[in-house]
């Protein structure tokens, strides 16, 4: 098994360059692939910033890649809560937090439209500080 960086997973879900493209496609259809936690994170932040892409957009492309059989994560439904959080308004690094948080009683934020958008979610409440 390999590991990815994020501009591999970027090259191969946007198709901004075909050299890399092509080397991105043969690598995912060749091997078996561990895509880091932080990795995910940080191909979001790119996804949206940089490439505009809207969340529902985001899902999609990360449901379809990391739905391959060849693809492991540290953690799938860790990731699967996250985007469905996501989907439900919360931002990606705000859900990836709560989601990794489910052994805690509270989150403490400075954030209060992450504590508006995850009240009731789940039992790991969000709290203003």
């Amino acid at each position: 098994m390999i590991a990815v960086d994020t501009n591999v997973v970027i090259r191969l879900l946007t198709q901004d360059d075909e050299q890399q493209y092509n080397k991105s496609l043969k690598l995912f259809q060749e091997q078996d692939i561990f895509i880091p936690d932080t990795v995910i994170l940080e191909t979001e932040w790119v996804l949206r910033f940089a490439y505009h892409f809207k969340p529902e957009k985001i899902c999609e492309a990360f449901r379809n890649l990391l739905g391959l059989p060849n693809v492991q994560l540290a953690n799938g439904n860790l990731i699967a809560q996250t985007l469905q959080w996501y989907e439900h308004g919360l931002d990606f690094a705000d859900a990836f937090h709560l989601a990794q948080s489910q052994n805690c009683s509270v989150i403490y934020t400075f954030d209060s439209k992450f504590v508006k958008r995850a009240k009731g979610l789940t039992k790991c409440a969000v709290y203003q500080l």
